[in-house]
């Protein structure tokens, strides 16, 4: 479960059984939306590490840049979101592959994917 309490200030503090994440609504820190893109870059490196892990390559220096462009509904919808992956020279052409397909299948990307039958519920508890 994750949990926050709302008070006066610009800052938003989530925390769950073992993590504690900040947020905030004033641009010192990044806003949930800016991290639920960010969710997807770490994603996308965690896919790359595990992937050259299993290739026995070393990940160093591998630079994942993501970028989300709005959809039809403006800025608050998700249309497109370009993941450009620079890989070091040492990399090999067979290996570049394997990491971007291991890449594509990011756990964050296929929930959103999914995320038309996400039932969101919200109740007074």
């Amino acid at each position: 479960m994750y949990t926050t309490v709302v008070d006066n200030s610009p800052k938003i503090r989530v925390s769950s059984s073992r993590h504690v994440a900040d947020y905030a609504v004033d641009g010192s820190l990044m806003n949930p939306l800016e991290a639920f893109y960010a969710s997807l870059a770490a994603c996308a490196a965690v896919y790359a590490k595990k992937a050259c892990k299993r290739l026995g390559v070393d990940a160093a220096g591998i630079e994942i840049a993501c970028k989300p462009f709005a959809g039809p509904g403006g800025p608050l919808t998700l249309g497109r979101y370009r993941t450009e992956v620079h890989f070091p020279s040492a990399f090999a052409p067979d290996q570049k592959a394997a990491i971007l397909e291991a890449i594509g299948e990011c756990a964050v990307k296929e929930v959103v994917k999914a995320g038309a039958g996400i039932d969101f519920v919200v109740v007074e508890a």
